[in-house]
């Protein structure tokens, strides 16, 4: 029976740092391939009312990314760069083009709990507290909840 969970989101008291943690009943290689598949990322990512465009997409050590969100008309651009990509763990830049000097450093791992059920865990480094609260304040939480909650529906429908 597959167990769809809420994700945990922590700020860090002394450094400018969010941090997620969520479990997923699948493999490390399917939520790895969830993050690294452009069309399977833009199917889950981002919340309910918004759909995503992925404009490049070059999931590698030394690669880059870019995508588009739509939500009533208006977009909402990102992009950064994969500083690295492995099974176990990503670590990208991000940035959200509305404020292009809020760039962030995120890590990815996917901790294998065993029984084909896998940890996420990311951590998010912007460059001061009030970035990371208007991150924080933004609703990114609920996009964050309404993505995994879809990329958890693609998982159970094996989708992914």
């Amino acid at each position: 029976m597959s167990k769809i969970t809420e994700t945990v989101v922590e700020a860090d008291q002394k450094l400018p740092i969010i941090r997620m943690t969520r479990d997923f009943a699948a493999t490390p290689e399917h939520l790895f391939r969830a993050h690294t598949d452009p069309a399977l990322f833009a199917r889950w990512v981002g919340p309910d009312a918004m759909v995503t465009r992925i404009e490049h997409w070059d999931a590698r050590t030394g690669g880059s990314w870019q995508y588009v969100s739509v939500r009533d008309g208006v977009e909402y651009r990102f992009h950064g760069c994969f500083h690295e990509v492995r099974p176990d763990r990503i670590v990208q830049t991000f940035t959200f083009e509305g404020d292009p000097d809020g760039v962030a450093l995120e890590t990815l791992w996917f901790d294998d709990l065993g029984d084909g059920r896998t940890r996420l865990r990311t951590q998010s480094l912007v460059d001061s507290f009030e970035s990371r609260d208007a991150w924080l304040r933004s609703g990114m939480e609920t996009g964050v909840d309404e993505g995994y909650a879809k990329l958890d529906r693609m998982l159970i429908d094996g989708a992914v």
